[in-house]
């Protein structure tokens, strides 16, 4: 007769087990129970049909937990979980997810000004820009040529009068015309490239009073490079609703030769609950000759492999993505410059008879997500409103080079240069239209998304954090290497294989503890 009794011994000191974090205990418990059912698995045979697994539900429910918590396989330790999913572990999990998902509304816009200051008679063009009377929890804004593409600025030291001017203009259009005091800290260069907000969902008196004075946004990220520009604005209550952080921020440069900012792009990136958000701006090479998409397409490649985000001390509990697609959900949007394949004339006249399908057909970037080009797998909103570039001039509704021009007036096809796209799971647009605001001599454009955010629980947002080896980044001189022998690819792919690299190395050394 063989005994029923199993007997698993976990030695651990109580001295050093009470400081591990509450998850990781649960994890030491969840481990004991696979090894106990990993036991089971093979009972006497005496016994073996009065065998009934008892921890099959939690076993599967932790593989689940653990996957989804790293966006990856759990690790080679856990092997042991079967693979086969059941019904109802299905409706369990299906009820997990609908029970932790809650939505947000994001507008993003895009606007090349031309070098122009705001003035304050622009606030009329502002408000029907921002389409204020569909409030949304997240304002993204990106702009273009904030200040004149001269050598001054492109070569010389940043000057943040103009991004002030902005988002002191910006605040006044989403907060009533009231210049809240919070604004002021954020309307400076940052001190870093990093920064962090970690919501305790404790304010101040003062602080809930100059809420309700003052309005309901505040600006969470701001950052100019040369003319290329962005401010992120929130709704105040989302700080006490949700765990927001790792707010980053980071700017490429691709212009002359590569490296100047006269176009490139700025970045930001921030985490809402579980769920993680890049939003890019870029001002991409400009030109309408055969081959000049080529450049665009290198210019893009350029900043996928570039930008990066550095992992903090106090981001290693939690492992938060180092590059653009290591996001959640990721929007890309800017003055892209891509242009039509169409002569001049045929181009006006599908205008003229605002046969915008038709015209699609002929632009480029449009090829470029069709054919996976280096957009590969993103999506952008069908076009049903007139090319946004280029006007003839300030105050006009004519496009540059409609017969009768005027003199020194550039010859320019009409064409979609400024664009909205995005990329990941849970994204959906409801609106994609521009504006008709006469201040540059493009258009401005806007979206309206609806997104999924992934709550979490208090517990759950704590990690046990990485050993030292974690990589803080991606190496500039990685970069450099890769880009001078050209291993590296511009294709989503391998970017995407990297930046999951990038992470199974971290999860390798947090199963090391």
């Amino acid at each position: 007769m063989v005994s029923d009794d199993y007997n698993i011994t976990i030695t651990i000191s109580p001295s050093s087990y009470i400081f591990f974090p509450k998850t990781f205990r649960q994890i030491i418990k969840l481990i004991a129970l696979s090894m106990v059912s990993s036991s089971l698995q093979s009972p006497p045979m005496e016994d073996n049909h009065h065998y009934k697994p008892q921890t099959k539900t939690k076993t599967k429910t932790f593989r689940h937990w653990f996957s989804k918590k790293h966006n990856s396989k759990p690790p080679s330790g856990f092997k042991q979980f079967s693979d086969e999913s059941t019904d109802e572990y299905e409706d369990d999990a299906n009820s997990f997810k609908s029970s932790n998902i809650d939505e947000l509304r994001i507008f993003v816009a895009t606007w090349n000004v031309a070098g122009r200051s705001p003035v304050g008679s622009l606030a009329v063009d502002l408000d029907e820009w921002l389409n204020v009377k569909e409030s949304a929890d997240i304002y993204v804004l990106g702009f273009q040529e904030i200040v004149p593409l001269k050598a001054k600025h492109v070569i010389g030291g940043e000057d943040m009068t103009e991004a002030t001017n902005w988002n002191l203009l910006i605040g006044q259009i989403l907060n009533n015309k009231c210049a809240c005091r919070w604004m002021t800290p954020m309307l400076g260069p940052m001190a870093s490239e990093s920064y962090n907000y970690l919501n305790t969902g404790e304010t101040s008196g003062a602080e809930d009073e100059a809420v309700n004075r003052c309005g309901r946004y505040t600006l969470m990220a701001s950052k100019k490079m040369v003319g290329v520009f962005i401010s992120v604005w929130i709704n105040t209550s989302l700080f006490k609703k949700y765990i927001i952080s790792s707010v980053k921020v980071s700017a490429v440069a691709c212009g002359f030769r590569g490296y100047l900012g006269n176009k490139g792009s700025v970045a930001v990136s921030l985490s809402i609950e579980g769920t993680s958000f890049c939003f890019v701006v870029a001002h991409l090479a400009s030109g309408e000759k055969k081959g000049d998409e080529g450049t665009r397409n290198r210019q893009v490649s350029e900043i996928f492999k570039r930008t990066t985000f550095t992992r903090q001390f106090r981001d290693q509990c939690i492992l938060q993505p180092l590059t653009i697609l290591g996001h959640d959900q990721i929007f890309w949007f800017g003055d892209l410059n891509y242009r039509l394949y169409l002569e001049n004339e045929l181009a006006r006249e599908l205008i003229k008879r605002q046969d915008w399908s038709a015209l699609q057909e002929f632009d480029q970037l449009r090829k470029e997500l069709e054919n996976g080009g280096v957009f590969q797998g993103w999506s952008e909103g069908n076009i049903e409103f007139a090319p946004t570039y280029k006007y003839s001039a300030f105050n006009s509704n004519r496009y540059s080079g409609t017969l009768p021009s005027r003199a020194g007036e550039k010859q320019r096809t009409p064409a979609w240069c400024d664009r909205i796209l995005w990329y990941g799971k849970g994204v959906k647009q409801h609106s994609y239209f521009r504006s008709e605001s006469k201040f540059s001599d493009h258009r401005p454009v806007s979206a309206l998304f609806s997104t999924q955010i992934e709550l979490i629980k208090p517990d759950e947002a704590k990690m046990v954090s990485p050993k030292s080896d974690v990589p803080n980044t991606i190496s500039s001189k990685q970069t450099e290497q890769e880009r001078g022998n050209g291993e590296a690819s511009s294709t989503l792919h391998s970017l995407i294989f990297k930046e999951q690299e990038a992470n199974k190395k971290s999860l390798r050394s947090y199963n090391r503890l």
